[in-house]
């Protein structure tokens, strides 16, 4: 059996040597049809494109992306040709939520703000959602929730509306899934008329899809002093971000919310999981995450415990001082732990 793979996806060269013996790893924005050509499975992350150009004529059988979103894979073309394809929900979603909690941390910390005193909207309440509210009630902040597939799913949650959202909410953040045409589109929820009509001048977090909020009209809504500020990890036109956007927001992140290590075997047990039912093997492996030197002294205030453990504004600090290298201060992310245990 030949599989592909994205040679950022860490973790999992190991498990897969025991899988297969023929094994190709790239740089995923360059697997091309000719490296499929003969491959029976592809194994991705968000810059391979698994489109027609991509797989026509190809013998692949089964593709898996090692992400939740899976905008980048032409779902309809797949089905059409036979292709198995699989996503891997909720795989990160500890790993944004330990990114907000920080974030929030920080506007307490670097804004001067008392979380207590505010309320949170959270545009979007899966996986991710769902983790995000727990941390921000846990912060002491008041939370309102929008989410009308789910509402209309009639799931029990307390939504608002988004109009809610706008008028009440000092801080609002998007978490979901890139939705181009029907009732339930998000791209650009956040556009021109969003931003005219907020209610109070919150700060905007955007760690779902890049295209959920307009970056040109959050850039304008933050010279104007409709937004207060904003923290962004997942841009328009990535990697060709906009820097006149970055240079303004408070925290700006190479789209990393989601790569906590803990995250990223997750999806790499997700994906092996998936592999081995589709090819009938048996699952035998567990990847586990690297663990944090022993060596290391955490403070017992869990505020500064969260920030030992992760301060996004490092990874902004670099994004900003070198944005030409988005991919690769993305692709070479350094060891991140969700927590701290001797054992894990």
């Amino acid at each position: 059996m030949k599989i592909v793979i994205d040679d950022k996806i860490p973790y999992i060269k190991e498990v897969i040597a025991k899988i297969s013996d023929n094994v190709i790893y790239k740089k995923g924005a360059d697997i091309c049809n000719s490296d499929v050509k003969d491959a029976d499975a592809l194994i991705v992350r968000t810059r391979t494109k698994c489109n027609r150009e991509l797989l026509e004529g190809s013998n692949v059988k089964f593709i898996a992306t090692a992400t939740i979103g899976f905008d980048h894979i032409d779902t309809e073309y797949l089905n059409k040709a036979g292709i198995t394809w699989m996503n891997c929900p909720g795989c990160n979603s500890g790993s944004v939520a330990q990114y907000l909690n920080s974030v929030l941390i920080l506007l307490e910390k670097e804004k001067g703000e008392d979380l207590k005193d505010m309320t949170l909207g959270i545009v979007g309440c899966g996986h991710v959602g769902q983790k995000v509210k727990a941390v921000a009630e846990k912060l002491g902040m008041k939370v309102l929730v929008n989410d009308p597939p789910r509402e209309d799913a009639g799931e029990k949650g307390n939504f608002v509306s988004l109009e809610q959202i706008k008028e009440e909410c000092d801080v609002i953040t998007f978490h979901t899934p890139m939705v181009r045409e029907g009732k339930y589109k998000t791209i650009h929820i956040a556009d021109k008329d969003f931003f005219n009509s907020l209610g109070k001048r919150p700060y905007i977090i955007n760690t779902s899809r890049g295209g959920v909020v307009d970056n040109k009209e959050l850039l304008n809504a933050i010279n104007e002093n409709k937004v207060k500020d904003a923290i962004i990890d997942t841009w328009e036109n990535e990697p060709d971000v906009n820097l006149e956007l970055l240079k303004k927001v408070f925290i700006g992140t190479p789209h990393i919310a989601g790569y906590s290590a803990d995250g990223k075997v997750n999806a790499d047990n997700m994906v092996i999981e998936g592999l081995c039912k589709f090819f009938k093997l048996k699952n035998t492996f567990c990847i586990v995450p690297p663990k944090l030197s022993e060596d290391i002294e955490f403070s017992k205030d869990f505020k500064e415990y969260s920030l030992q453990l992760y301060n996004p504004l490092v990874d902004s600090k670099k994004l900003k001082s070198e944005p030409y290298k988005f991919e690769d201060l993305r692709g070479n992310y350094p060891i991140r732990r969700e927590y701290f245990n001797k054992e894990a």
